[in-house]
């Protein structure tokens, strides 16, 4: 598996350099890399974070729609920030998808169903829902969406490397530097609007 998860690395490092420069190579780099990492995950025991590859390949072909669409002026979508009440919506978003995704894991937990047991069910929800918010704000090319990729890679650092994948550790500590580079980036891009 190793060489498997080598490739997958590399791919989604290419991903979010290129959505850390707002090129909509983001998109296909990203289907190629959770495509990957829906077996990873799932050889690993990280059913959430499986899941969360499988909403990664949906926004990814989300988002490169909506990055590749023009505006009524035939503009591209440009980066905005969130309001108030959007920021709202997205830490309730994190925490309701926490419970939701944590008390799935816990279900799943049964000993009926002991081949499919999570590893780390509460913090497999955690970062999960973190990254999910994340992904769909890039899709609409919020700048806040770093905010959220920064905490979730935070917390994937360590739960990837417990599980011996090392080179998907690696690959979240390179998306940690990649993400605050990204958000830089983006903010200066919007305080120019």
């Amino acid at each position: 598996m190793n060489w498997i998860e080598a490739v997958a690395a590399l791919l989604g490092v290419l991903s979010v350099w290129y959505a850390r420069k707002e090129n909509i190579l983001v998109f296909p780099f990203g289907i190629a890399n959770v495509a990957i990492y829906i077996y990873i995950c799932f050889a690993a025991r990280l059913y959430a974070n499986a899941g969360i590859n499988v909403v990664y390949l949906i926004s990814n072909i989300f988002g490169w729609y909506m990055w590749s669409r023009s505006n009524d002026d035939f503009s591209k979508r440009q980066i905005s920030r969130n309001n108030s009440l959007q920021n709202i919506l997205a830490w309730i978003s994190v925490i309701g998808i926490y419970i939701v995704v944590f008390f799935m894991l816990q279900w799943v937990n049964r000993d009926d169903i002991a081949y499919m047991q999570s590893w780390l069910p509460w913090i497999d929800a955690f970062n999960t829902s973190f990254f999910l918010v994340a992904t769909l704000l890039m899709a609409i090319k919020k700048l806040e969406n770093w905010q959220f990729w920064i905490i979730g890679n935070i917390i994937s650092i360590p739960i990837y490397a417990s599980q011996g994948l090392y080179f998907t550790s690696l690959q979240y500590a390179v998306f940690l530097i990649l993400a605050i580079l990204g958000y830089k980036e983006w903010k200066a891009k919007t305080d120019q609007l």
